[in-house]
């Protein structure tokens, strides 16, 4: 695992030991900006179940103004602290050992970039995205970047319009967008 482009293209990022983990490649990472390119300069980013931190890491790389990293298991915090002193993110990056759904619930934060890449088939992403749009923790222009498995959830979430979706063997990248409610009869 690599940062791919920006600042701190082609620094080694650290990662997990064994298989219990489920990393993004980097070839679906790239694939995710080539996406989103144009909403990550200045962005604010949340990285829920932030793993090693690679999305996020890789966003501030392009240019995103700061990011927010929530997981609640204890090795991935170690992992994506380590990640953020190599790169010497400390400055744009915070870091947060608690679930992901506390953090939503409590923040009066607002995102630009949303990353969602939750351990899949385990019922996370349906919730996680009601939430987000519950709170409205999305910022006006927002967006919610989704990885999940072809199996688990991937669709139509009520306040969330579905951007865009590209599907890279069995994962599927799903971006939302916040719904338009300009043009709602009154």
């Amino acid at each position: 695992m690599r940062i791919i482009s920006g600042i701190r293209r082609g620094h080694k990022l650290y990662e997990f030991d064994g298989d219990d983990i489920r990393p993004t490649t980097d070839r679906v990472k790239e694939s995710v900006f080539n996406l989103i390119q144009s909403f990550v300069p200045d962005a604010v980013c949340l990285d829920m179940f932030a793993g090693s931190g690679a999305l996020s890491l890789e966003a501030i790389s392009r240019g995103a103004k700061r990011a927010v990293c929530i997981d609640k298991d204890k090795r991935s915090v170690d992992i994506i602290r380590k990640n953020v002193m190599s790169l010497q993110f400390t400055e744009s990056c915070e870091i947060l050992n608690m679930s992901c759904f506390d953090y939503i619930e409590e923040t009066k934060e607002k995102f630009d970039v949303i990353f969602l890449d939750p351990p899949y088939n385990k019922d996370f992403i349906e919730s996680a995205l009601t939430g987000i749009v519950r709170n409205n923790i999305l910022s006006e222009n927002g967006i919610v970047v989704l990885e999940s498995d072809g199996t688990d959830f991937h669709d139509v979430v009520k306040g969330l319009d579905m951007y865009r979706q590209r599907k890279y063997g069995r994962t599927y990248i799903t971006v939302y967008k916040k719904k338009d409610n300009s043009s709602k009869e009154e």
